[in-house]
């Protein structure tokens, strides 16, 4: 798509908005967005908050800080996706668009959609999913774009960029023996790594990377290894990072947010009751 409409890749989020007219003028939407699931639409605001004020803003709202929600941040990434929202960036449909169920990746393997941002995760089940347009050699992947300005680091990720485990600091010694064991035995496995690589996943190792070479997705799965191993933090997915109650209200108001029904300020000042 983006080799028959003369253009490259955004790496920067101006570029990203330039494409927008450029997508919609040939019927194509320029993004995919499975907004009905909520959760897809949280990974613009994570990137952005992060791109533009640096990971201590939502570090601040993990501690409790109040009025953290209203920091110069995040009102200008909200700001950023209604002008996005506004400009025709996603499909129409967008609003009742399931993830879960592949229906935001098909819009983008069938031609109806030019990008998507998402999970790397979703490599795996288009494999399953649509193995002609994976093997079409017609899939392309970046980072997401910088924004001109910002502080945050572009080598930073948020999300579920790649397989990880983590142990509670709350488990009992038994617990930890317990799960120190699972790792050791299932995790490290041979076997174990060799069936999620074939299936178009990074295990979560550290000295895989000369392992992914042999696999025939070894340039996604190379860009994807490369992306964690060089990242200086990572921030879990922020619906995870939050406690349950906390984290329905920003999947409710950010929906919101998507459909033009709340300001960046009213975003805000509604999160900022929560803290």
């Amino acid at each position: 798509m983006f080799a028959d409409a003369g253009v490259q890749p955004p790496k920067t989020w101006d570029d990203l908005l330039e494409l927008v007219p450029v997508f919609k003028k040939k019927g194509i939407a320029p993004l995919a967005l499975g907004g009905q699931s909520k959760w897809p639409s949280l990974m613009y605001l994570e990137y952005l908050v992060d791109r533009i004020g640096g990971s201590n803003v939502f570090q601040r709202v993990l501690d409790g800080k109040p009025g953290a929600w209203s920091d110069p941040a995040v009102i200008k990434a909200t700001t950023m996706i209604q002008q996005l929202v506004k400009a025709g960036g996603f499909a129409d449909s967008f609003a009742s668009t399931p993830s879960d169920s592949g229906s935001e990746l098909a819009l983008m393997y069938t031609g109806k959609a030019a990008m998507v941002l998402q999970l790397s995760s979703q490599y795996q089940m288009m494999k399953e999913t649509a193995p002609d347009f994976m093997d079409s050699g017609d899939l392309g992947w970046v980072p997401f774009p910088t924004v001109e300005g910002g502080t945050g680091d572009p080598r930073y990720l948020v999300g579920t960029p790649a397989n990880s485990f983590a142990i509670s600091s709350d488990a009992t010694e038994a617990q930890r023996n317990t799960a120190m064991d699972f790792l050791a035995d299932k995790v490290l496995d041979k076997e174990y790594s060799k069936s999620m690589i074939d299936s178009g996943g990074v295990p979560p190792t550290v000295d895989v990377g000369d392992s992914l070479k042999d696999s025939d997705d070894k340039d996604f799965l190379g860009f994807t290894y490369n992306l964690v191993h060089r990242a200086p933090a990572f921030q879990l997915s922020w619906d995870q990072s939050l406690s349950p109650g906390h984290a329905d209200t920003l999947l409710s108001n950010l929906e919101r947010v998507f459909l033009l029904q709340m300001t960046p300020r009213q975003f805000s000042a509604a999160m900022d009751k929560t803290l």
